[in-house]
């Protein structure tokens, strides 16, 4: 899932994590986050989304516009 396909908030949403990095970048937000079961993902949130480092966030991704692929790498329909 792309980080623009996520909705992010403090406190509910499909998938928990912890924030490992928050890059505050002006109008955009990318936070870097260790979700349980799947992994890092990266997700882009407002300019004043509040959240830093070892903070928990909920995401939430747009289920139409998740990319799945199997284990040999081949799009998954």
């Amino acid at each position: 899932v792309r980080p623009e396909h996520t909705l992010l908030s403090t406190t509910a949403g499909d998938w928990q994590g912890k924030v490992l990095v928050a890059e505050h970048l002006g109008s955009d937000t990318f936070l870097h986050i260790d979700v349980d079961g799947i992994g890092t993902v990266t997700a882009r949130g407002s300019g004043d989304f509040p959240a830093r480092a070892g903070d928990i966030v909920y995401l939430t991704p747009d289920k139409a516009r998740i990319h799945r692929f199997n284990e040999s790498g081949v799009a998954h329909l």
